[in-house]
């Protein structure tokens, strides 16, 4: 079997040969592995399974000011702090506004323009087209976390309508990808913390899955496979997910769910991608506990397939870089 052949057989729910895996690093994890292995060309050697494309140009971003980066969408991200990602600090929408926005173009070819070339040379690997801040992360990096969460209570007229042209955005990339020769649509929508959902079911139910039952079903129609990321516990809604389509889940975070009993409550129905702890063992167990963490999960979650092996989130910048080398060693070594 190769890389494709295993993630299919996982999420088709079949035994493979060895548990599909795929790690992806923050840049501060990369360069301190890099050194680590004083190898700056270590990635291609990994042994990844995935593929993953984004859905927007790498060009689509532009530094305003000095650490303030602003998205295509017009939100402005502060990296001042926090240099991967940034923190919003302007508002796009209001309710006054909504019907002014205009959403970038989601048939600008530069948004694939690196697709053809990428499937032309992606061997055996599984390929996967990835929608971020699909839905409730957009609107609420559009109008203020706050003033959404304020808005799905008090002023519920304008959340749908706001979602709605979301999700009507959404779809067209959806369309656009699926003509690409990809396997899965991935979509991130963070709808968790440590302890539940942010919003809790009810709204959740109000607001969200109607939509994503619609990405879904459209991905789905395309005959990709659905994948999410959602960070957080959220584990109360995997019997909804799955009615809607849903196919494999990720981050899977150990710290807040138990992987196995999940594994064994849901893994018929749905595949799992990730697992692997990100805010304990790796940056602060030993060698000897990442081997065993990684070893159990590939004996357990991933009897019967249903699960690619993964840290659950791309690894930190205070993951020990040994610890990663052990993680990567048992993932090879299978």
């Amino acid at each position: 079997m190769n890389n494709r052949e295993w993630v299919l057989a996982a999420l088709q729910h079949g035994q493979p040969d060895r548990v599909p895996y795929h790690i992806r690093f923050t840049q501060a994890a990369q360069a301190k592995m890099a050194t680590f292995y004083g190898d700056p060309g270590f990635l291609p050697r990994l042994g990844n399974c995935l593929t993953i494309l984004d859905v927007e140009s790498p060009q689509s971003w532009r530094e305003v000011a000095p650490d303030i980066w602003e998205d295509p969408y017009g939100v402005r991200w502060d990296r001042r702090v926090d240099k991967g990602i940034g923190v919003v600090c302007n508002q796009m929408v209001t309710p006054q506004t909504l019907a002014e926005y205009r959403f970038p173009d989601p048939d600008d070819p530069l948004r694939y323009g690196g697709y053809s070339e990428v499937l032309k040379d992606k061997g055996d690997r599984f390929v996967v087209a990835y929608l971020k801040f699909s839905l409730y992360e957009r609107a609420w990096t559009l109008v203020g976390m706050e003033n959404l969460l304020t808005a799905m209570v008090t002023d519920e007229i304008f959340v749908h309508k706001l979602l709605d042209r979301i999700l009507a955005y959404n779809l067209r990339i959806i369309e656009n990808a699926c003509s690409y020769d990809i396997d899965a649509m991935m979509f991130g929508d963070d709808w968790g913390m440590q302890t539940g959902l942010q919003v809790g079911p009810r709204l959740w139910r109000e607001f969200i899955k109607p939509r994503i039952e619609a990405m879904y079903g459209l991905a789905k129609a395309k005959g990709k496979f659905v994948f999410i990321h959602s960070c957080g516990k959220v584990d109360e809604l995997f019997p909804e997910l799955i009615e809607c389509g849903l196919d494999c889940f990720n981050p899977f975070q150990p710290e807040v769910m138990d992987v196995i009993v999940v594994k064994k409550q849901h893994g018929g129905r749905l595949s799992f991608y990730g697992g692997i702890s990100t805010q304990r063992t790796l940056p602060y167990g030993t060698v000897q506990d990442v081997r065993n963490e990684v070893r159990r999960l590939l004996d357990i979650v991933g009897c019967d397939g249903g699960y690619i092996a993964s840290p659950a989130h791309a690894i930190p910048a205070d993951a020990k870089p040994e610890n990663v080398a052990a993680m990567i060693e048992v993932l090879q070594e299978q």
